[in-house]
């Protein structure tokens, strides 16, 4: 009868729990994956079925004590990489999300709530339809296939239980939250100057013609402008996804040292 040891018990724990909590943090905060919609229990099988996929093929974790200070800080070092290679990608989306409560500010369409169901909180009706077009436009455009590809070859670069981001790691990931605005202007920027232009333009016409009710003329016009002025823009909303994107993984390639 084969006896199972105590190590070999280590060992086996430490080579399939590591990939699991890096794989875990990142399906708990990347877009699509980390959804409201997307039941805690599918993310944690998904997260068991990658993991039983990756652990032969990446390299071995040193094996330590399940239960003791080591395993707490390896553990901890992967929800750190995992969380972050999601937090950055989960940017993007955010940037869209404020580039278009802008253009709905402008639009006169801010008081237009609902509920956004990836997180649970009031947003514009406008954010909301341009969330699930970003989220149709990164599935067309392989985002999560590319994502869970950055995911696997980081245990090669990163492997499970090695040392996580440097100190100019965890800065780099701090610095990129100033994309977030960054890409929020450049969604909003073309209908933004549309609207202002026609926010001009009443304001000649309400010096021509004081007597006019511009709240009367002014706002259904300005409604129907904007989303004119949306159709015209999807194109650029499709460019700045792509960038914005190629961004985020470019920056996830110089932490985890994934070459292109």
């Amino acid at each position: 009868m084969e006896v199972f040891a105590l190590t070999d018990l280590s060992a086996l724990v430490s080579a399939y729990l590591l990939p699991f909590f890096r794989i875990a943090a990142m399906l708990m905060i990347a877009p699509l994956f980390g959804a409201r919609l997307v039941p805690a229990r599918v993310r944690v099988l998904l997260a068991l079925v990658l993991a039983a996929l990756l652990a032969p093929l990446i390299p071995a974790a040193p094996a330590f004590d399940t239960f003791s200070a080591a395993a707490v800080m390896a553990i901890a070092q992967e929800l750190i990489i995992g969380g972050t290679m999601g937090f950055m990608v989960q940017m993007v989306f955010d940037a869209i999300i404020i580039g278009s409560q802008t253009i709905a500010m402008g639009m006169g369409l801010g008081f237009a709530m609902l509920v956004d169901p990836q997180r649970g909180v009031n947003v514009p009706i406008l954010s909301q339809f341009f969330v699930i077009t970003t989220t149709l436009m990164f599935l067309a455009l392989g985002g999560h296939l590319i994502l869970i590809q950055v995911l696997v070859q980081s245990f090669t670069t990163l492997p499970p239980g090695a040392a996580s981001f440097g100190t100019e790691g965890l800065w780099s990931v701090v610095s990129w939250g100033s994309q977030m605005f960054a890409g929020a202007v450049l969604v909003a920027l073309p209908a933004v100057v549309a609207l202002l232009v026609v926010n001009l333009a009443y304001g000649v016409i309400s010096r021509a013609a004081p007597t006019l009710n511009l709240f009367a003329v002014g706002f259904p016009a300005t409604v129907l402008l904007g989303f004119v002025i949306l159709q015209f823009s999807f194109q650029t909303t499709l460019v700045s996804l792509t960038t914005m994107l190629d961004g985020a993984f470019a920056e996830i390639g110089n932490l985890t040292g994934i070459t292109p």
